[in-house]
């Protein structure tokens, strides 16, 4: 039986915005508005947030908790060792890793990218290389055995501080990405990692009221494009170097709408 799980990574030592997961956006904490998203995706049949193991993180395992969701709990010095764990623990034949700062994680660009990674029969999808969709949507798409291969093969510390980078860096995989419209929508950061980042998501929770938490980035986009003294918010904490990687899937889609990926 194949199942699909989305793991999603959390935890609260962020340099930049320590503790931002259970900030409130509208009546939930960013961490539910994530999980949420995550559930509703299309073709999903398990989340799962992964945590690190030590008392300071009880907190983020209440919270999961008591919103019905599975939490495992492991090395929080070994990210990669920690989402093998999980996915170990879920059982899945396709794993999704979304970042637990995807407050506004889409369900519609979460099912078109596991479609890409069915179709294409990629080891590994994206909806990243290059990055076309604004900052915030990030999705990966891969096989169990995919991850417990590249897990298995990273021996440094390095190499297990992302589960992102040990996926992108391992030579021996195809890589697939559904390309996003880009035309300026790559520079919006709905992403939450600082304190600017907080301020523009409350203000459009404020601006849409209880639609917000089921809105589409599609929607989210026409807000920003609507007011764009919401966008300066955080526009100038703008990922400069996010933008301007190289990296590029070894099969890339054509271009496609946030209607469209919604």
């Amino acid at each position: 039986m194949t199942t699909t799980a989305v793991i999603v990574q959390a935890r609260l030592d962020a340099t930049r915005l320590p503790g931002a997961i259970l900030q409130t956006l509208g009546q939930q904490t960013a961490l539910i508005r994530c999980l949420d998203r995550c559930r509703a995706t299309p073709g999903v049949d398990l989340v799962v947030c992964a945590i690190p193991g030590d008392s300071a993180h009880d907190p983020v395992e209440e919270e999961a908790g008591d919103h019905g969701y599975m939490v495992v709990r492991g090395p929080g010095t070994d990210p990669l060792g920690l989402y093998a764990e999980a996915a170990e623990m879920a059982g899945a034949t396709t794993l999704v890793h979304v970042p637990a700062s995807a407050a506004f994680a889409d369900p519609g660009l979460i099912a078109q990218t596991l479609a890409l990674h069915r179709d294409s029969r990629a080891d590994y999808a994206t909806n990243a290389m290059p990055p076309r969709f604004p900052h915030g949507l990030e999705c990966e798409v891969f096989s169990s055995r995919c991850l417990f291969e590249v897990e298995a093969a990273s021996a440094t510390v390095e190499a297990r501080q992302s589960v992102s980078q040990a996926l992108r860096a391992d030579s021996r995989l195809v890589r697939a990405s559904l390309t996003g419209p880009g035309g300026g929508l790559e520079r919006l950061r709905w992403v939450l990692e600082r304190e600017e980042d907080l301020a523009f998501l409350r203000a459009v929770f404020a601006a849409l009221g209880a639609e917000a938490a089921r809105a589409s980035a599609a929607e989210i986009a026409a807000l920003c494009l609507r007011r764009p003294d919401l966008v300066a918010i955080s526009s100038a904490c703008v990922d400069e170097m996010r933008l301007g990687a190289g990296d590029r899937a070894d099969i890339v889609t054509d271009p496609v709408s946030l209607a469209l990926a919604a």
